[in-house]
């Protein structure tokens, strides 16, 4: 004789038990949306529209090299200065700059983060630093230093074209620091994903 069924026990073979757990959305498994991939562009535009902004500071505060003329060659009026690579410190100090603000300014502005967010981010970051090179050579002193010692002369100083030696590295210090800032900032202050409830843990069996 098998004994009756209690009604706290379901019935044997019952299609309908267990219950699937509740489903809640995460944001981890959360797709890209078409507004976040517009917030996304937005920011690299704003990024690469800052880039100006750079250029122009990046001729202001690099240190001048200075060049002399004997009307037949052009040499550095000292040898043993170091403004030569000051351009490319001023550039690369400038740039993470711009990139730790952008990074700063897009957390409080999105804090929920994402993917588009960081891809703007690092994409902008790149362009803000190419225009931000190619504005500050066309804003600096000519690039023509032949012309440039015959205009003003033998024996008389003049700065010689503003430079990167480094232009690679430079290129990068923008991107990444606005993408680190802005990834620690997002894991540190961040909101968090929900606690797991205990239907979670049974669903993943």
């Amino acid at each position: 004789m098998t004994a009756p069924l209690t009604p706290s026990q379901p019935p044997p073979h019952d299609p309908a038990w267990p219950p699937p757990p509740p489903s809640h959305p995460g944001p981890a498994g959360d797709p890209i949306t078409a507004a976040e991939v517009v917030q996304g562009l937005v920011v690299t535009a704003a990024s690469a529209v800052a880039g100006a902004l750079l250029g122009v500071l990046w001729v202001w505060l690099a240190p001048a090299v200075r060049l002399i003329s004997d009307g037949e060659g052009v040499y550095l009026r000292d040898s043993e200065g170091e403004a030569a690579i000051g351009a490319d410190g001023t550039f690369v100090l400038l740039a993470l700059a711009f990139g730790a603000v952008a990074g700063l300014v897009v957390f409080l502005v999105r804090r929920k983060g994402g993917v588009p967010l960081v891809v703007g981010l690092a994409l902008g970051g790149v362009l803000g630093s190419l225009l931000a090179w190619w504005l500050g050579v066309r804003l600096g002193p000519t690039a023509d230093v032949v012309a440039h010692a015959k205009a003003v002369g033998p024996n008389v100083v003049f700065d010689a074209p503003l430079k990167l030696r480094m232009g690679a590295a430079a290129m990068l210090a923008w991107p990444l620091a606005a993408t680190v800032l802005h990834l620690l900032l997002t894991a540190a202050f961040g909101p968090r994903d929900p606690e797991p409830g205990p239907w979670d843990a049974y669903g993943k069996r």
